[in-house]
């Protein structure tokens, strides 16, 4: 079974511009291997945590920064597919 990314992200921070164009990021680069980005309007201020099952992949709070496509990305790539080159965001 494919995974599902969940991105849950601060309507009132103005964040869900950000969250969308991190889901678009996913979609086009794993595109077989993702079964759906779904976004998650928090009622919690200020998160933004992009998660895949159970497992928190990235929590803006924890690291202290928001993530880069291609820190994602890579994070994603080492869970379902490690061998997968992801081209200029590999360097």
């Amino acid at each position: 079974m494919k995974p599902t990314i969940n991105i849950e992200y601060c309507p009132k921070c103005g964040w869900l511009l950000r969250s969308a164009w991190m889901a678009q990021e996913l979609l086009i680069t794993f595109t077989d291997d993702l079964y759906a980005v779904q976004l998650i309007p928090s009622e919690v201020a200020g998160r933004y945590i992009i998660s895949m099952g159970d497992q928190i992949i990235w929590d803006r709070k924890r690291e202290g920064h928001f993530p880069e496509p291609k820190e994602i990305k890579k994070i994603v790539r080492d869970q379902i597919d490690p061998e997968r080159s992801l081209g200029h965001s590999d360097r």
